[in-house]
């Protein structure tokens, strides 16, 4: 595969055979197209895709407010689940992100996931009123808000959290959700894949920013720190935000060219390098054509 190393012998000695892949969509929450959003969400459920992933920039003047654009999508779909792709925590706030999760979940009979992220774009959000944080200290408010999310998901009351960043203070919690929601973190660095495989359900990197030959290597961070913790690594879900443009043609590169080429891409990328779930956000205009086209290979990944 280009870009992609050969996985090591026995990568996956002693642990779980790989899950069955999991096969989502990255739609763009643009505001001045929010029909075409939801014809291709709407879309993307009826043809048995599993995840929808929203990105999170509340500071882009293009963008609907993703929290509201996920609950709209989850009133109008059956099945699907959706997460933001990942949640902006600074200008959100841990307590108002849990309230935010929980109420969705209920709303849709259990089909939200938290995808979260410590934040990025320092200026951006300092220009909206968010704090700025040093790279150390956005990772310490994340443990902490992973903290908050979980006890206002409890359903106790009188709950505390004296954090530096986040805090309770006699708060009761409720709703609790309607099942047991997972925190995805987008994670790229040491120390942010360590809390991942501390604390966290699952990982969510970017093609981008993690391309395949780096994936191994992350991992392997992910799952001494899980391991450390006493957790299984088989226990936190790998997703893996990928775009590219299914082609009638050749193949050109990696993920652009015709079905096949796609079927064996991410076959490899699922059986050798580790990913469980992958979040399709589509070249070109032809959106829709490029998801009906991804659902077959999704079918025949199946």
């Amino acid at each position: 595969m280009p870009g992609v190393r050969a996985a090591p012998p026995g990568h996956h000695e002693g642990m779980d055979p790989p899950r069955a892949p999991l096969f989502g969509l990255f739609p763009s929450p643009e505001a001045d197209d929010h029909a075409a959003t939801v014809r291709l969400v709407t879309l993307a459920d009826e043809l048995g895709l599993d995840l929808v992933g929203i990105q999170d920039h509340p500071y882009q003047r293009r963008f609907l407010d993703t929290f509201v654009l996920m609950a709209d999508l989850l009133a109008r779909t059956e099945r699907i689940r959706v997460f933001p792709d990942v949640a902006n925590l600074p200008l959100r706030g841990a307590a108002m992100i849990a309230k935010a999760a929980a109420s969705m979940d209920v709303m849709s009979g259990g089909r939200f996931e938290l995808g979260l992220g410590a934040g990025g774009f320092w200026d951006a959000i300092a220009a909206m009123g968010g704090p700025r944080r040093e790279p150390g200290e956005a990772v310490d408010a994340l443990v902490e808000a992973i903290t908050v999310i979980r006890r206002l998901w409890s359903g106790d009351r009188g709950l505390r959290v004296d954090g530096r960043h986040y805090r309770l203070a006699g708060v009761h919690s409720g709703p609790t959700p309607a099942h047991d929601v997972g925190i995805w973190l987008g994670a790229t660095g040491p120390r942010m894949l360590a809390v991942t495989g501390r604390l966290a359900d699952g990982w969510i990197p970017s093609s981008p920013y993690v391309p395949p030959d780096e994936l191994l290597d992350r991992h392997r961070i992910l799952d001494e720190a899980a391991h450390d913790a006493g957790r299984e690594p088989s226990d936190i879900l790998r997703l893996y935000n990928i775009n590219g443009r299914i082609t009638d043609g050749p193949t050109e590169k990696w993920l652009v060219g015709n079905k096949d080429h796609w079927v064996e891409q991410l076959r490899e990328l699922h059986d050798d390098h580790r990913i469980d779930a992958f979040i399709f956000w589509p070249e070109g205009d032809d959106h829709e054509a490029q998801l009906r086209a991804y659902a077959e290979i999704a079918a025949e990944l199946r």
